[in-house]
């Protein structure tokens, strides 16, 4: 039976090994801190936290997130600790509440490997603090409690780790907000979580896909995927609109883009079916033999259409495949830590330093880390073929919104007269079976631009690239991303304007001239420069004005109140200060008005400006025009290999959606 805590109170804990789950009304900083008998945190190598996730025996996010998942094995910690302290915090500078007074009370539980809740614990009564002391779990001679905490401080991170006694708290708070920083510039942001979306899961056993042990561990990739949000199997897509972004579509306070633009709670309820929940996916094959996990069906996931099934479905996917391997390789770091363990105890008897008892102790300990990490590979083997089933189901399933390029569906695609809920831009792999990819799937309205980085430091790849063939094929990702973004939007619904400075991506951007799609020839020079980014300012100026005095009527009637995409290649060539401050200025406010960037810039040449443009680079998503493991996925953190989508070689499927693009528009007189 579960314990359900209050304040001061404890509980014995049945087992060493366990999960801590933490559920915040908002993105939380999640760390903890090791103690000795008393509770004295000898040094920052006790302290796990989003820029050191991981200690012996306890792995934390990277992320802040809604939802966390620590892992502790308490017998695999460091030797002299006694006490683990879980510690919640809210990230500065990230536009979100600055006090817990502000938010739902967050929820703490402790569970087992298999999920089975052992104690929980709502931490009510906080007001102004905005970091706090949830939940110890303690040494009693031989046995392991858990105590409810929930000391709040008001002084924030530095002031807890100051009661923590930890030397120099204010420069650790520092560089764990940094950190956090950090992570949500690389971070892919998860669709919003709601208890109807729950991912269906067919499987029986241990062929289940939610593997049994998921830390929360997060390498150190590079740069982006945004806001990480909720943890956990629980999907469902923002509702689309053909509506433009003025005061009577989203902008203006409509359900999608109203409350992510003032950083509170979505309404993600269907507009005709608001009070009724989504219909069941269709029933899944009955198994092939008893006992064995189902046949996989694609759009097996809770939804209104097919589509939104199968986008549900695919970030399902995503995330079994972080947690599985994150299991996998917890599992490993387990075996290896416990070997080293064991033989440290072997051999500190003098008696095994003589004879064969030290090379016999040596053997018994390797033996048993290589059948542990064994019996784990075979779980991930499991999982792995379970997904890779299924992955082969969903993919010719796909529409062209989620589809590759070499999906025969674009050869049919017809442009839509509704946007879709989503668009991929690329798939992501890991090094545990690179052949299993996941689609890269960004929602619709775009919520962040895209930076294409076309330096040759990006990545191994790039570096064994020629420079300027680099620069060409990071322009012609940009131009296919442009046309994807063309296809999926109904006629007139979306412009694409280009900056190209010193007229240099004349041959990648010649399938969008030739199809007579842009919205104007590229600007070239000083003065086409200035002249873009002066019409984009004023359009995003005059949409913020008339959504505060919901006067949408107000907006000149030349004003395009349709989505915008502006492409800017060879940045910082050409760009003033002037133009350089506006440029920030449409990152920072044109998503939420509809204007959007898709950069092409070397990312170590436009460090040149300095800290002035860091805010432009975490606001956009990075992706390279070649793979790069550096995306993370918002669970536990792992470094992703992002692969571009890429053309058919001989394939004129790009001139073929061009040319779509162009008939449709003429047909409804754009």
């Amino acid at each position: 039976m579960t314990a359900e805590l209050v304040r001061g109170q404890n509980h014995t804990l049945p087992q060493t090994r366990l999960e801590i789950r933490v559920s915040a009304g908002t993105p939380v900083v999640a760390g903890a801190t090791l103690g000795d008998e008393r509770g004295t945190v000898r040094g920052v190598e006790w302290i796990a936290h989003p820029g050191s996730p991981q200690l012996p025996g306890l792995e934390v996010s990277q992320q802040a997130a809604a939802d966390h998942r620590l892992a502790v094995d308490l017998e695999a910690l460091p030797a002299g600790a006694h006490r683990v302290t879980v510690l919640l915090a809210l990230p500065v500078g990230a536009g979100g509440p600055v006090r817990f007074g502000a938010v739902p009370a967050p929820f703490v539980s402790v569970t087992g490997l298999d999920g089975t809740e052992i104690a929980t614990f709502t931490l009510t009564d906080l007001d102004a603090e905005s970091a706090v002391s949830a939940l110890e779990l303690y040494r009693r001679q031989d046995a392991w409690k858990v105590r409810a905490v929930g000391q709040g401080y008001a002084g924030g991170l530095a002031e807890m780790l100051a009661d923590q006694g930890v030397t120099d708290p204010a420069a650790l708070a520092g560089s764990i907000q940094e950190a956090v920083t950090r992570g949500l510039a690389r971070s892919v942001a998860p669709p919003p979580r709601t208890p109807e979306a729950d991912r269906v899961r067919h499987a029986t056993g241990s062929a289940d896909h939610r593997p049994t042990a998921p830390p929360p561990a997060a390498p150190e990739p590079p740069e982006p995927l945004a806001d990480p949000a909720a943890t956990g199997p629980a999907h469902t897509a923002q509702p689309h609109t053909t509506q433009p972004h003025t005061a009577s579509g989203p902008a203006a306070g409509g359900p999608s883009a109203a409350g992510a633009s003032a950083g509170g709670p979505i309404n993600y309820a269907h507009p005709r079916r608001q009070h009724a929940a989504p219909p069941s996916p269709p029933p899944a094959a009955p198994p092939a033999q008893p006992g064995q996990p189902a046949q996989p069906v694609a759009g097996d996931a809770t939804g209104w259409s097919m589509d939104e099934r199968l986008y549900n479905q695919i970030w399902g996917m995503f995330e079994d495949l972080a947690r599985a391997v994150a299991a996998y390789r917890s599992a490993v770091d387990f075996a290896e830590s416990r070997m080293d363990q064991e033989l440290d105890r072997a051999l500190s008897d003098p008696r095994n330093r003589i004879g064969g008892a030290g090379d016999r102790a040596r053997e018994a300990a390797r033996a048993k880390r290589d059948e542990l990490a064994s019996r784990a590979r075979e779980a991930l083997d499991r999982d792995l073929a379970q997904l890779a089933a299924e992955a082969a189901v969903v993919e010719p399933a796909l529409p062209a919104a989620y589809a590759g390029w070499g999906n025969p569906v674009w050869h049919a695609h017809r442009i839509p007269m509704e946007i879709p809920m989503a668009l991929r831009i690329g798939d992501l792999h890991l090094p545990e079976r690179t052949d299993l990819r996941i689609p890269l799937l960004v929602r619709l309205p775009l919520e962040r631009g895209m930076w294409v980085d076309s330096g040759r430091t990006a990545s191994e790849a790039a570096a064994l690239m020629d420079t300027d063939r680099l620069r060409r094929l990071a322009m012609e990702t940009a131009v296919a991303h442009a046309a994807r973004l063309l296809a999926v939007y109904p006629p007139g619904e979306f412009a694409v304007h280009v900056i190209d400075p010193a007229g240099s991506a004349a041959g990648p951007l010649a399938p969008l001239v030739e199809a007579g799609v842009l919205a104007g020839p590229p600007a070239a020079g000083p003065g086409g420069v200035a002249s873009v980014l002066a019409h984009l300012t004023r359009r995003v100026d005059l949409v913020q004005m008339a959504v505060r005095a919901r006067a949408a009527d107000s907006l000149p009637p030349d004003l395009d109140t349709g989505e915008q995409l502006l492409v800017v290649n060879d940045f910082p060539h050409g760009f003033d200060d002037r133009a350089v401050t506006q440029l920030r200025y449409l990152a920072d406010e044109g998503p939420a008005v509809g204007v959007h960037l898709l950069m092409v810039a070397d990312r170590e040449e436009a460090s040149a400006y300095g800290p002035v443009l860091d805010p432009l680079w975490r606001s956009l998503l990075r992706i390279t025009p070649v793979a790069d493991s550096h995306l993370a996925d918002p669970w536990v953190g792992h470094a992703w290999t992002y692969e571009p989508l890429t053309i058919p070689p001989g394939s004129r499927v790009l001139e073929q959606v061009l040319a779509a693009v162009a008939e449709a528009r003429r047909a409804a007189g754009r």
